[in-house]
């Protein structure tokens, strides 16, 4: 049943690694284009990237090293579960880390944009999901 669950784990590994749909990199993308951006928005939008680029690249880093760690316990032809257990732990408490940084960032950058320039920045991300050519 455990190994059933670890199995189960796995599976979801690629959904799980990615940030959560509601934190998309908007301001990473090309939706942010004509979005009447002030030159002081563009630069805090890309001095809040700049401040938790590290972060973010070590707790990817500590996502990638815990899913190793833990496809080695699968790996094992006997399952340590003390191991196991370890293992899995760490995976959750990485991702754990990585999604709360990165929403972190995003109400951050999100704080730089008016209501009026987020709801333009939904909406274009609605259209492209569907196919629709963004409305600039």
């Amino acid at each position: 049943m455990i190994c059933l669950a670890l199995i189960a784990l796995l599976a979801f590994q690629p959904a799980i690694a990615q940030p959560p749909r509601a934190y998309f990199p908007w301001w990473d993308q090309p939706l942010t284009k004509d979005l009447n951006l002030t030159p002081a928005q563009r630069q805090k939008i890309r001095a809040t990237v700049h401040e938790y680029r590290d972060k973010l690249i070590q707790q990817r880093a500590a996502v990638q090293k815990a899913e190793i760690e833990l496809q080695d316990v699968f790996d094992n032809d006997t399952i340590d579960m003390p191991r196991a257990f370890a293992a899995v732990e760490n995976l959750a408490r990485a991702r754990e880390n990585l999604t709360r940084t990165f929403a972190e960032m995003a109400l951050r950058l999100r704080m730089v944009l008016t209501n009026q320039q987020w709801r333009e920045l939904q909406k274009r991300r609605r259209d492209q999901s569907h196919g629709a050519k963004p409305t600039r």
